[in-house]
Formats: structure tokens, sequence, C-alpha cells
């Protein structure tokens, strides 16, 4: 553990880039030999706004990195936040934990309230939009909304005291595990529910992202499964059953245009309430 800690430690950026770019690239490639739904799309087409949303989203978070470091070594310095009051603790006991805090803090939450709350939800729709989900929409997010996930996993290193080995550690998982649970993969069924009850599934996910209530608004998690199951958020829905997209955005030709995604916050609409579900 100490030496998977030093590395991250220490990560260089191109290898930060080759965990973003190899993860996409192995599920792309499962995708064709084992997919969950066979789309009739181009998928390269289909990529294009998803990656465009991609390079935006990991030029916001390079660009406010600085602050998530220096956040986490003011915290190891003076002794701060739940990881620096516990004294006595073996490393690997502290990395699970602050994986486990950090997942929580910085995706499950967020994720939560930005389907809580209007403006925020308005923001999240560039990422259920996709009516084609595979590996490359797990970085479709609004630039407004990677501003609001920054914020979100640096309040959790600055409650946590997260050193940045572990920081770094968390979203390589992170990132990998969104690539995982977004791909365009079928595993068989019963693999794929007893992942679920440790890790985000496939399966689970995709739930997330049917079209309508009250489905949309369950299994928010995206490494650990657990915070689901102890708020009780989780769901389960037949795969097989799953439509893909929003009911009140159902435009797909818009929905894959970068300028309108673009907009797309800023768009009026009212959302279905779940009286008005079949």
């Amino acid at each position: 553990m100490e030496v998977i800690i030093a590395y991250f430690e220490s990560i260089p950026s191109l290898h930060r880039s080759f965990i973003l770019v190899g993860g996409i690239a192995l599920f792309w490639l499962l995708e064709g030999f084992f997919p969950l739904f066979r789309f009739e799309y181009k998928k390269w087409r289909h990529a294009i706004p998803n990656i465009f949303f991609t390079i935006t989203t990991v030029l916001i978070n390079f660009f406010f990195a600085f602050i998530l470091l220096k956040t986490s070594d003011w915290t190891v310095a003076n002794h701060f936040g739940l990881l620096n009051c516990i004294s006595v603790m073996p490393l690997w006991t502290e990395v699970l934990m602050g994986v486990l805090i950090l997942d929580f803090i910085g995706a499950y939450l967020p994720h939560y309230v930005e389907h809580k709350i209007k403006p925020l939800w308005m923001i999240h729709l560039v990422h259920h939009s996709d009516h084609k989900v595979d590996t490359t929409t797990a970085n479709r997010h609004h630039p407004l909304e990677s501003m609001v996930r920054f914020s979100f996993t640096l309040m959790g290193v600055f409650l946590l005291g997260s050193s940045v080995g572990i920081i770094m550690l968390y979203q390589a998982l992170s990132v990998i595990a969104s690539q995982f649970n977004h791909a365009n993969i079928k595993l068989p069924k019963k693999v794929d529910f007893w992942i679920s009850y440790l890790l985000v599934s496939p399966d689970m996910h995709k739930i997330h992202h049917h079209y309508r209530l009250p489905y949309t608004d369950k299994n928010y998690g995206n490494i650990f499964s657990i915070w689901d199951r102890l708020i009780g958020t989780y769901a389960a829905f037949d795969r097989d059953q799953i439509v893909y997209g929003v009911d009140v955005f159902p435009d797909e030709e818009k929905n894959s245009k970068i300028g309108s995604l673009l907009k797309q916050p800023f768009e009026e609409y009212q959302r279905p309430t779940m009286s008005k579900i079949d």
C-alpha cells in the first residue's frame, strides 16, 4: 500500500492521461465484443460531443488542481480533518476510509443534489440527454457541472484531511469506475448483480439513465454502491426495458450537437412529477 500511495503522490500528468484515455479505449473495445444494446449509430460521430465535454472537464480540473493540492497540504500540515483526528490507523484503513468518503462527498452527494435542485438539474441534463449511453458518456458533463463537482470534491478533501496520494488514487478509481458503469457492455445478469453489492455495476447505473422517473432519480453512486443502499436510493429494473435520454428533451439530433448542449441548462421546461409517469 505504501508503494501505491507513493506512486499516486507524484503521479505524472502523462500517466493520469493514460488512465483516462486507456480506460475509454479498453471499454470502447469491449463494447464491440459484448454490447448490451446494439445501437444503430456511427460510434465516432456519437462520441464527438462526449469527447468535447470530457476535454472541458479535464481542463477545468487541471486549472483548479492547485487549489485541491494546496487544501490537502494545509489539512495535513495542520492535522485538520477526520483522518488527521484518528491518531493510530493502519495505512490501508486510512486509504479505504479516504476513498470511501471522497466517493460519497465528491460523487454521490453532488449527483444527488443535482437531481433535487432545478438549476443544477438543468446543468446535469447534458449528461442525461445522451440517447446512446456508452463509455464516452462517462464524462459528458457541462462545464458548469464540472465546477459544481469540483467544489464538492474540494469540500471532501477539506473535511477529510486526505493526503495528495489518496486524492489522486480516488480520482483515478473514479474515472475508471465511471467509464466501466457507463460502458455499453453486457455482463451475465448474476455477475452484474453480485458486483452491485459493493461496486456500481453497468446494469445498476444504466437504470439511472432510464428516461423516466422514478428510475432517473435512483442509483446515484459512482464507485461504491453502498451509499445508494444505505440512503435508500437504490432501485432495480429490467435492463432490457431501459430507454435512454430524458422524456422532456426527446430531440436526439439536438441532444447530439455541442452548441445545443452548451445552451441546454438555460432552456425552460417543467420537470415531470411522479404522478405524470405511466
